[in-house]
């Protein structure tokens, strides 16, 4: 199975599961935080957005830099999220598809100014930098809606909550 192929399969995947875990958080509750150094609830849920299309980033870019190329995502409600993910999803398909599957082993580089913050073959990069982000913030996310009984969808199986219905 080629690269591009397997990351196909993975994204069809983890962005259901997106949907189903972002769904889930009410707007109205979006300046919640677990802590005063945590992200808001409403950050956090467009952080996990935003990182859906930095796969397109890494593929057609050769670096991002958050000094010059790079523009904050914006979002005012959870309906807004979902229609970025569904839109993201169908940018990221495209670019996989059209990607050459030579070039995965290429560099790519996250930037501030000068200041290289990270140099990786762009199929790591795809990996560390943009999946797994997002699977850790996802888990961040399901201990917040936990905190705020909001029950929690199963992304992986039938969650806790899937098994009380």
């Amino acid at each position: 199975m080629s690269i591009s192929k397997s990351f196909l399969l993975e994204l069809q995947h983890e962005v259901a599961s997106s949907k189903k875990i972002i769904s889930c958080v009410p707007t109205e509750k979006w300046d919640w935080k677990p802590h005063t150094k945590s992200m808001s609830l409403g950050e956090l849920s467009k952080h996990i957005v935003e990182l859906t299309i930095w796969t397109e980033y890494v593929l057609l870019l050769e670096s991002l830099d958050f000094q010059s190329n790079y523009e904050p995502f914006k979002a005012a409600s959870t309906d807004e999220l979902i229609s970025y993910l569904d839109k993201y999803e169908k940018a990221v398909i495209s670019a996989i598809n059209m990607f050459d599957e030579e070039k995965w082993m290429d560099e790519w580089q996250l930037k501030s100014g000068e200041h290289v913050i990270v140099a990786m073959p762009k199929v790591a990069a795809n990996r560390f930098i943009v999946n797994n982000h997002i699977y850790h913030h996802r888990g961040q996310l399901s201990v917040y809606l936990r905190l705020l009984d909001i029950a929690i969808p199963g992304m992986y199986g039938p969650s806790a909550d899937d098994m009380n219905k």
